[in-house]
């Protein structure tokens, strides 16, 4: 298993980084991810699951599925997203803070990567640390776009 975190200083309040994150017919507009297709119905919470496109190093789309399997707002939110060979549980934290005299988020999300079968270990022990460098530079991409869509005002990332 490898494991990944990221964490940023994001200069907005918990509640409304939450709500950036949990609000998926939004996603595409605040520009944090493609089209999400929603496969369950109901309120976001634990048992929701999405697809949504994501841009892959080298400039390739994957589409993947994300499940909540715990939703603790705005505090925390852990997601399972299956792959080949190699199943993945991401984990994002959500803890005021403070920097100066101004509020903030710190946010950190770490994804694991679970070996699910004989073909992940394998692909783990070839590109074990090229994955990780590609997995950091998603996450931190991830954090910064999350960061735009949070910290600009109302209605100005719609119109960028």
């Amino acid at each position: 298993m490898s494991t990944v975190a990221v964490t940023r200083l994001i200069e907005a309040h918990a509640v409304d980084v939450w709500r950036l994150l949990t609000d998926l017919p939004d996603r595409a507009g605040r520009h944090l991810a493609g089209p999400v297709e929603l496969l369950t119905p109901g309120a976001f919470g634990p048992g929701t699951v999405w697809r949504e496109p994501r841009a892959q190093p080298g400039g390739a789309i994957l589409v993947e599925e994300f499940c909540v399997v715990e939703a603790v707002p705005p505090r925390r939110l852990v997601l399972t997203s299956p792959g080949v060979g190699v199943d993945y549980r991401i984990t994002w934290t959500l803890r005021a803070a403070r920097r100066g005299r101004r509020g903030g988020t710190a946010v950190r999300v770490t994804q694991e990567a679970l070996l699910s079968d004989p073909y992940g270990r394998m692909v783990a022990l070839l590109l074990g640390g090229l994955a990780a460098r590609a997995v950091e530079h998603s996450l931190r991409r991830d954090l910064a776009d999350l960061a735009l869509a949070a910290e600009q005002p109302a209605g100005a990332v719609e119109a960028a």
